[in-house]
């Protein structure tokens, strides 16, 4: 039991004698993993992580120190990453601090009062970027998701789409197997709260893609600028605004992924979420015989086409998988999706397609009068786990 609370620690070198000793130095303190050069380590950083701290020598043959924590950096983000070298590697061990590659690096011969008093700080580094990332993945999302909540009672058709564009960028990530997934999923939430600023009429006109006149565009247009003042006072926001900044523009003007992890994810997560929003679009108009994904296709300069390709692949996988089951409002259950909009029998939309059954709307939902005369049965999407791979999948019962 004791080991649940012991950090755990990777130790990489090419010297088995040397992981050996290491070892035995510091279990008593950390659980303890070891690989045999870069290419093991990067194997066992894949299949036995996360770790809080990986300790890596400089000079291995095949991948040195500073290429496999290069490497660890991509691959597990908010692992603490230290570097072991010789005083005559001092300048590369330097190079890679300031590159952002390292947390640490430590002149051999490391003292064992040195090595556990650096483990101690990354450990702790570890601890504060675990627990960053849990305000922000956990009690943030909560936040913005609460504020989308309000989306669905005050616009139905903006709440829809941006739920059923959340699930393409999270089909996206799960393809790409983007680590930092919080900026996108929360930038696709957010994406329609603009909405709520456009008279009933223009909204409608919008989600069914009917045309606009002058001083309906002039509004739609003014849309960024609106959710941009809406969340300029929320802190720890600024990846997200920047993707809602961002996604509008052409691949051209967004040139090459930069290498900046956190510049990396907006510009990834940009493209990923402009694809996702004129997919919907277009699907919701079906204003041609052509399928989606090629109408987009067709728009050269436009989207990614390796996103593009990945999503399109995703989206035909899940069709695959789905099955509709029409039921009447009364048979609803919390987890459901709906297939379709849900009208008055004047047209008015209360629910649109794409949005999950939650607790609070199930309540909303029998609480709808017989008068507004909703047209059952109700085509619904049921979620069940798959019995191959205990992952959640859509089928039908």
């Amino acid at each position: 039991m004791v080991d649940n609370f012991r950090p755990r620690i990777l130790c990489v070198d090419d010297d088995k004698n040397v992981l050996d000793g290491l070892t035995r130095t510091l279990r008593s303190l950390y659980m303890v993993e070891t690989a045999v050069g870069g290419a093991e380590g990067l194997e066992v950083l894949s299949s036995k992580g996360p770790f809080a701290v990986v300790i890596s020598d400089l000079r291995m043959p095949g991948m040195t120190g500073i290429e496999f924590l290069s490497f660890a950096r991509h691959a597990a983000p908010d692992t603490v990453r230290m570097l072991l070298t010789g005083q005559a590697d001092m300048d590369a061990a330097i190079h890679a601090v300031n590159e952002g590659n390292i947390f640490r690096f430590l002149s051999k011969p490391c003292s064992t009062d040195v090595l556990v008093k650096a483990l101690a700080a990354g450990t702790e580094q570890y601890r504060l970027v675990t627990s960053e990332r849990v305000l922000l993945e956990q009690t943030l999302r909560g936040s913005v998701k609460a504020l989308t909540d309000i989306l669905a009672f005050a616009n139905p058709a903006a709440f829809g789409r941006a739920m059923r564009v959340q699930q393409s960028v999270l089909e996206m990530m799960t393809h790409f197997k983007i680590h930092e997934q919080w900026p996108v999923e929360v930038a696709a939430m957010l994406s329609q709260i603009g909405c709520a600023a456009l008279p009933l009429k223009t909204q409608e006109k919008l989600y069914q893609g009917e045309p606009l006149n002058d001083e309906e565009q002039a509004m739609v247009d003014r849309m960024p600028h609106v959710v941009e003042n809406l969340l300029a006072n929320i802190p720890r926001l600024e990846p997200v605004r920047e993707i809602l900044r961002s996604y509008p523009r052409k691949l051209s003007e967004s040139g090459k992924l930069p290498e900046n992890p956190t510049e990396e994810i907006v510009s990834w997560g940009a493209r990923a979420l402009k694809i996702a929003l004129d997919f919907d679009v277009v699907e919701s108009e079906r204003i041609t015989p052509e399928h989606p994904f090629d109408v987009l296709r067709g728009r050269t300069d436009c989207y990614d086409p390796v996103i593009l390709e990945a999503f399109a692949e995703a989206h035909g996988n899940r069709e695959q998988q789905v099955k509709i089951r029409e039921l009447p409002l009364r048979g609803l259950t919390v987890g459901m999706i709906f297939g379709e909009d849900v009208r008055t029998s004047k047209g008015l939309l209360l629910i649109a397609r794409g949005q999950e059954v939650t607790p609070s709307l199930l309540e909303r939902v029998r609480n709808f009068s017989p008068e507004l005369g909703i047209r059952e049965p109700i085509r619904m999407v049921i979620k069940q786990a798959s019995p191959t791979s205990g992952q959640p999948t859509l089928v039908a019962k």
